[in-house]
């Protein structure tokens, strides 16, 4: 995943700074299936940045009610959270998948290029993606 180190208080940038809340919940939803316990330190190795960066994203989160934090460290998704995470994890599969199929280019390079698009792609092309994909 790709995400500005500071988009999320980029005051000129409103998309960006919602693109980068949606990676780190994504991320902290993929972390939590692959170890079971996510914390501050997990998620700053997995998005190489600052552990300074990661607190205080985790703190905006934890602020709008997308996380909570544990007396240890340990994050959660709460529903609201859980649900926006696995919105933006279902995107980046099915784009990576359908770039895979149609452009006929490699994972990774799908993979890249879904978690930009996953942001910024409306409902309606998203499920015509998603009827693609059924059929094909």
């Amino acid at each position: 995943m790709i995400v500005a180190e500071d988009s999320f208080f980029c005051q000129e940038e409103i998309h960006t700074m919602y693109e980068s809340g949606e990676n780190y919940l994504e991320t902290i939803l993929r972390l939590k299936e692959k170890n079971g316990m996510v914390r501050s330190i997990d998620i700053a190795h997995q998005l190489n940045f600052s552990k300074p960066s990661v607190s205080r994203a985790i703190g905006i989160l934890k602020e709008d009610g997308y996380i909570t934090v544990g007396p240890k460290g340990e994050i959660e998704l709460t529903d609201k959270g859980r649900q926006k995470a696995e919105s933006v994890y279902e995107r980046h599969k099915m784009l990576t998948a359908f770039l895979q199929k149609v452009a006929e280019v490699d994972r990774e390079v799908a993979e890249e290029d879904a978690c930009r698009m996953e942001h910024i792609i409306s409902d309606e092309v998203f499920q015509g993606i998603k009827r693609f994909m059924k059929k094909n």
